[in-house]
């Protein structure tokens, strides 16, 4: 087997023959000799000329392939040492697996319902236009992350190993060529399927599983965390915590804010969802006005610097919807997924501005006043649109103008879009980050700034706004034997990074209770 790097046209990597001539002319060895052509990395280039740039295994002829192996080597831990883990998320579940090759017993405790319920009840929801208080696009089994998109990019290699994290989720049903992307994508359609998958191979070695069991206090026992009380009244006990809420998990923050516990203040960011049609930025893009069938839908990447705060482009959907992501009564939020196939006429991607703590003092300047900022705004928006998942909404030369819309752009969204004007809605210095951001944008992808494009808001559960502190252990200072970890301690920013963070936070505590013995 050799390896090289190699640079293709479209048509060169979607033809298997094409690929192997080219495979020929760059190592040298005649066609006939080659075997096997395996892809093992890809990415798409389209600043000079479109082309992929890839990296290939080949072999030869008389040389045998072997197809990769995804499984883990799982223990039966049906008697292994309880580890209760709070919440049902990617950090969560990725504990629980890493748990079942260390030996220990997962006890994962969900707020929401199964996955497949939980779909069922947001289906309802866009409907009805009433958020269910536990399940919801944020809560329920799978995370937020399950139903908006199952994006796998991640900036955080250096503290983790992103490969074994993509290899568990093939091996539970994704497709192979998430190992390969350069920015992988599973799909919302696909993904509900992998998390049912992983449930059973939990099950299946001894975890278990409690949903709709909303945590509403920490057993504490000789100063040691050993379990949770739930709403309803049942304890559920174990040798240790893992806390992986999620970043909408307010309870949480509120009962460590009550209890004393301590809580420390996290920058986030904030904004709007920008949609264009999809054909637009294919052009933009690909610089062409025809779009050719062997191309994904094109996506961007975006960032600049205003006065103060960053800008930056979150969770883009090419091909994708927009959804409703409220957790309560009384808030408007929306976020964007799209299905495997992203095969929607529009995209759309989260624009957010960045907000410190010097940006709500208005709120108080202890730990959760930046949460009472996105409270704030996000109540502001409901009002905006009248209630009932309603999202305000603008075309974005008319924010950038500060006009009022008369008439809006047909969109994607799951609910009604509600013309309102968000330059007087939105917080000032968002709006103004926005407007400078948004002429900036158009320098780099020319035809971005157009009245085809609409702004739907409020942008705001991009990560947690409080943070949970650890230690080097993994524990919280004040409680020992309780280990914060993923988005909802402000760890982690997507479903790699939780999942891998949710694996360090297993580690730890399976080095922390080997110690004690």
């Amino acid at each position: 087997m050799q390896t090289i790097e190699i640079t293709l046209t479209p048509e060169q990597y979607n033809d298997g023959e094409l690929l192997k001539q080219a495979v020929s002319r760059q190592s040298g060895i005649a066609e006939s000799d080659i075997g096997h052509v395996e892809v093992v990395r890809r990415s798409l280039d389209s600043r000079r000329g479109i082309h992929y740039h890839v990296t290939v295994q080949y072999y030869l002829t008389d040389e045998t392939y072997e197809a990769p192996d995804y499984s883990s080597p799982y223990r039966d831990c049906s008697h292994g040492r309880p580890v209760v883990i709070v919440g049902a998320g990617p950090a969560g579940l990725f504990a629980a697996l890493r748990a079942l090759e260390l030996g220990l017993r997962p006890i994962i405790v969900e707020r929401g319902q199964p996955v497949d319920r939980r779909k069922r009840d947001i289906t309802q929801m866009v409907r009805s236009g009433i958020v269910p208080a536990d399940s919801n696009w944020c809560y329920g089994e799978g995370g937020a992350g399950t139903y908006s998109d199952g994006k796998l990019y991640t900036r955080s290699n250096k503290r983790g190993n992103v490969a074994g994290i993509l290899k568990r989720f093939v091996a539970h049903g994704a497709d192979p060529k998430i190992m390969i992307d350069a920015h992988a994508h599973i799909g919302t359609d696909r993904l509900s399927g992998i998390i049912a998958n992983i449930r059973s191979t939990i099950e299946g070695h001894g975890g278990t599983y409690h949903f709709n069991q909303r945590v509403s206090d920490l057993l504490i026992q000789d100063g040691s965390v050993k379990g949770v009380r739930c709403q309803s009244g049942e304890t559920i006990e174990g040798d240790a915590v893992i806390l992986a809420t999620g970043h909408s998990a307010r309870d949480i923050y509120e009962l460590f804010d009550r209890r004393g516990w301590q809580l420390e203040s996290k920058p986030f960011a904030m904004g709007v969802r920008v949609e264009h049609p999809q054909e637009l930025i294919n052009q933009i893009q690909y610089h062409s006005a025809h779009y050719s069938p062997l191309l994904p839908p094109a996506a961007y990447s975006l960032t600049t610097q205003t006065e103060g705060h960053g800008v930056f482009s979150f969770c883009m959907c090419p091909g994708g919807v927009i959804v409703p992501a409220a957790t309560g009564d009384g808030e408007q939020v929306v976020n964007g997924m799209s299905n495997a196939s992203r095969s929607s006429a529009f995209a759309n991607s989260g624009i957010a501005v960045t907000v410190s703590a010097a940006d709500a003092k208005a709120y108080g300047e202890d730990p959760l006043a930046l949460l009472r900022f996105q409270q704030a705004v996000e109540r502001r928006m409901y009002e905006a649109g009248g209630g009932h998942l309603n999202a305000p909404s603008q075309r974005l030369t008319d924010f950038c103008e500060r006009r009022t819309t008369g008439q809006l752009n047909r969109s994607n969204y799951m609910g009604q879009c509600v013309a309102a004007d968000l330059h007087e809605q939105l917080p000032p210095f968002i709006v103004k980050s926005l407007q400078q951001a948004f002429k900036d944008f158009n320098r780099k992808m020319r035809g971005f700034y157009t009245s085809e494009a609409t702004l739907l808001a409020v942008e705001s559960r991009t990560s947690s706004p409080i943070r949970i502190p650890r230690g080097q252990d993994g524990q919280h200072p004040q409680l020992q034997g309780l280990y914060p970890c993923g988005e909802g301690a402000g760890y982690a920013g997507g479903i790699v990074s939780s999942a891998m963070d949710g694996e360090r936070a297993i580690e730890n505590v399976f080095q922390n209770l080997e110690t004690d013995q």
